[in-house]
């Protein structure tokens, strides 16, 4: 495996990786452990941020005029890229509120 599948799976298992930290993140907030919730989202962060940098090459790549032929395994490296900025968002949110309501 070379080139465009190595890149789209190297982006699929980090983010994928860094998902199921931000889940496990909410797991922790939802038994009052608020601080190890936010280091687990901290370090899906930087799981996260080595599937940006592979994707990042590809744009790059695209920009210098080599064009990046678009396959169905990019496209869900994509979404799932997207999905784990989603589940970033929304565990942090649920962390704070888990917070929020042990506090009450």
């Amino acid at each position: 495996m070379e080139g465009l599948e190595l890149i789209s799976f190297q982006i699929i298992s980090a983010v994928g990786t860094a998902r199921s930290m931000y889940v496990e993140a909410i797991g922790l907030a939802k038994e009052g452990k608020f601080e190890e919730a936010r280091q687990m989202i901290d370090e899906g962060e930087k799981v996260f941020v080595e599937g940006h940098h592979a994707h990042a090459q590809l744009i790059q790549q695209e920009a210098a005029g080599d064009h990046v032929n678009f396959h169905l395994l990019l496209m869900h490296a994509e979404d799932q890229l997207m999905s784990a900025e989603a589940f970033k968002t929304i565990a942090s949110e649920f962390v704070d509120l888990y917070e929020k309501i042990s506090n009450l």
